[in-house]
């Protein structure tokens, strides 16, 4: 299952020591990390997949929830508001450079135009794409105290947007949420090309068309500085959700919808390496967090897989 990386980050120890040595001792803890799957794990995942993408949904029908996208996840956050993601602190260990707020880069003003968007003067600039009800926003505003830094967040979920708008927490003067579907083409940011520092992309390119997925990652390349990064994570190939859906919620391959209407892909590392290379982007990071995460009181085990991932435009 895990596929191969030249990077040497990627072949460092990676999210978490907690090991499982002895499959009697499985439900001692709550979690278990770097889980190595054997070759019998494997053959079951596949048949499992193999049956739950035996035949794709109508074209009538996947265009529908391309369609509504938006407004199922709307009905979302309308029913869970910010009770669904925990805030995500983890993101400080995993990704340092967020509370770093040094610039990455000098840009003349030739390359970017300087007038006229929310803290133009700021020296550190962070947007997290589908930023939800704000679990990374708000403790990227905790942690960032320097008054230069500058957080965008943006979301296709007008509901979302309206949540993190309100919520006590949000500042003006050191964030601005905007509504934007990421998927459309020729999006006009709130700010120039050439401005950003770090984007975020955390658990949302999965949200959208695999065939807009190349587009997507050319046009947020083009907002970064160089310099700048994309950190990225989501969801695996043979992730216990993708073994889980019944036939019928298959819109193509590795990508399905969920009873609630929204809609969900699993990544393989090399597609993705691919889209971000192909983007111009450096690799910095492409690795793959595979955890057993146990249900002691139930003695259920659950295996999820991630991939997580850094690039970096050129200088």
């Amino acid at each position: 299952m895990e596929e191969s990386s030249d990077n040497s980050e990627s072949k460092r120890p990676q999210f978490g020591t907690r090991h499982l040595s002895d499959p009697q001792n499985v439900f001692q803890h709550n979690a278990w990390d770097n889980v190595v799957w054997g070759d019998e794990q494997m053959k079951e995942a596949e048949a499992k997949l193999k049956l739950n993408s035996s035949s794709f949904m109508t074209e009538e029908a996947a265009l529908k929830y391309e369609k509504e996208a938006s407004q199922f996840w709307d009905t979302f956050y309308s029913t869970h508001e910010n009770k669904f993601f925990k805030d995500r602190h983890w993101l400080f260990t995993e990704l340092p450079e967020l509370c770093n707020e040094q610039p990455t880069e000098n840009v003349s003003e030739t390359e970017v135009n300087t007038t006229g968007f929310p803290c133009q003067s700021a020296g550190f600039r962070i947007m997290e794409v589908g930023c939800g009800t704000g679990s990374t926003v708000f403790p990227l505003l905790e942690a960032n105290t320097l008054k230069k830094s500058f957080v965008y967040c943006c979301d296709f979920s007008p509901k979302a947007v309206e949540l993190v708008k309100s919520n006590p927490e949000y500042d003006p003067t050191k964030c601005h949420a905007f509504v934007c579907d990421l998927s459309e083409d020729n999006i006009t940011f709130p700010f120039p090309e050439n401005s950003l520092d770090i984007i975020l992309v955390i658990f949302v390119l999965s949200a959208i068309s695999p065939e807009k997925f190349s587009s997507t990652i050319k046009q947020l390349s083009r907002q970064l500085k160089p310099g700048g990064r994309i950190f990225f994570r989501d969801y695996g190939r043979y992730d216990m959700a993708e073994l889980r859906f019944k036939p019928g919620k298959c819109i193509s391959e590795h990508f399905f919808v969920r009873g609630d209407g929204t809609r969900v892909y699993f990544f393989s590392q090399d597609e993705l390496r691919k889209l971000f290379e192909e983007s111009g982007l450096v690799e910095e990071q492409n690795v793959i967090d595979r955890r057993l995460l146990v249900n002691r009181g139930k003695q259920l085990t659950m295996y999820r897989v991630w991939i997580q991932c850094k690039y970096r435009k050129p200088t």
